[in-house]
């Protein structure tokens, strides 16, 4: 008798920065879940732009969901906290145009903020909050056949490139054009959902 394929059972997806749950993809995979999954523990928290405290609540939101069948999403700086936690849990992890270094990167939008969805939800980015990029800054992965990383040539935002080589060891799809959003997010969603074993 052949062996149970393995079910992931709970899936939590992490938007990006500026963003919230009611990004174009956080949108789309709750309604794929739906349809295909309705199972499936589905959680998409709105973070709070501290980076110690977004990854307080990712974690507090897993802390009772099994490690052997839970999986990851999470887009642009979503994708960097997705990596922090596939690192510390064991989990694996669909990372979508991931942000590289939101230390460096982030420091640039110090201040006010706006949501992308929501030009009334403001929120304050502090200095400190680039220290606490910093300071959650993964490291070398340690078991990169965890990870497919969805990385666009035509991100306007992130190099794909930094991307492309920080998780070589990895799963990649690479596109050839697309942008930082995945406007084409659809063509590949079947692909991600069957490495998460969704």
């Amino acid at each position: 008798m052949l062996p149970e394929a393995k079910i992931t059972t709970h899936l939590l997806y992490l938007h990006g920065f500026r963003s919230s749950p009611r990004s174009a993809k956080a949108q789309r995979m709750a309604s794929w879940v739906a349809e295909h999954r309705p199972d499936l523990v589905f959680a998409c928290p709105q973070l709070p732009p501290s980076p110690s405290e977004a990854l307080a609540l990712a974690e507090a939101l897993v802390a009772g969901w099994p490690r052997e069948s839970m999986a990851l999403m999470g887009s642009s700086l979503g994708g960097f906290y997705a990596t922090v936690l596939a690192q510390r849990l064991g989990c694996p992890a669909v990372l979508l145009n991931p942000a590289v270094d939101p230390a460096r990167d982030l420091a640039s939008y110090l201040g006010e903020q706006v949501c992308w969805q929501d030009p009334s939800q403001l929120f304050y980015f502090k200095p400190e909050f680039v220290d606490e990029l910093r300071a959650l800054a993964p490291g070398e992965l340690n078991h990169p056949s965890r990870y497919l990383a969805v990385i666009a040539k035509g991100d306007e935002l992130l190099d794909w490139r930094e991307m492309h080589q920080r998780y070589a060891g990895c799963r990649i799809k690479l596109l050839e054009g697309s942008d930082h959003g995945l406007s084409d997010f659809d063509d590949y969603l079947h692909e991600l959902s069957d490495f998460l074993h969704l």
